[in-house]
């Protein structure tokens, strides 16, 4: 059976308001990541105030070593 393990990151939103994803630094992280043999699972926004994202969770996963 395969055992797998799991990284779980978040990156903050910008702008005045908040809810602007920087999508530079996002792809950024992706690739760190992926370079490091994680896979992107899961991603996500978590909500503020009137629907406005406040932070975006990634979620990797990769075999247990």
């Amino acid at each position: 059976m395969e055992q797998w393990e799991y990284k779980t990151i978040k990156l903050k939103t910008g702008g005045f308001m908040g809810g602007k994803v920087n999508e530079e630094l996002l792809e950024q992280e992706l690739n760190i990541y992926g370079f490091e043999g994680w896979e992107l699972a899961s991603c996500f926004d978590t909500s503020s105030y009137q629907g406005q994202s406040r932070e975006v969770i990634i979620v990797f996963k990769r075999r247990k070593q």
